[in-house]
């Protein structure tokens, strides 16, 4: 292999490995302006795409320990990496897809696992991080709520017992001066 090649499968192997997902797209329909724009919708998540040969993909992905997805690799591919959260990048690319009817997704690859689209559609449907430990810190303190309400329950009705009689005894003199 030519030094220049090997240089590109080095720099993408250097990306796979220090990148917590891989995306692979077919761009194949794409213009130059609706590739900026997905450029710019994956920036503000942490998300990269770049365009690469299949070949050079294959190799970086051997050289980085990657499993093989050698037969989903055809045609005009981009991959999408990126240190975050996988999840609202794939929500970005299914709607890219969606909107402009271009860039489906043909794998995926999280933490050296491969998934189909089916798979990275779905996880674009979760909601958030953020949404998802907060309904889990509710189920969490949901029990713990309740029984600190059960167990303040007795005293709350005793104290509203006591409340109600010390009412209706300051109306009875009250209405016997009367």
């Amino acid at each position: 292999m030519r030094p220049e090649k090997a240089d590109i499968v080095s720099d993408l192997s250097e990306k796979l490995n220090s990148s917590s997902f891989m995306l692979v797209t077919d761009y194949q329909k794409m213009k130059v302006p609706q590739f900026g724009e997905l450029r710019n919708r994956l920036s503000p998540l942490g998300g990269e795409i770049h365009v690469v040969k299949n070949s050079f993909l294959k190799r970086a992905m051997a050289t980085s320990g990657l499993p093989d997805v050698g037969d989903q690799l055809t045609g005009q591919t981009a991959v999408v990496t990126g240190q975050a959260d996988v999840a609202p990048v794939a929500k970005i690319l299914k709607s890219f897809a969606a909107e402009f009817k271009i860039a489906a997704l043909k794998v995926g690859v999280v933490d050296k696992s491969v998934l189909s689209t089916a798979e990275v559609e779905a996880i674009a449907e979760l909601p958030s991080r953020e949404v998802l430990l907060a309904q889990l810190l509710g189920l969490l303190l949901s029990p713990m709520s309740g029984l600190a309400r059960l167990l303040n329950e007795p005293g709350a009705s005793l104290a509203r017992l006591l409340q109600a009689k010390s009412e209706k005894e300051a109306g009875a003199p009250a209405e016997a001066a009367a």
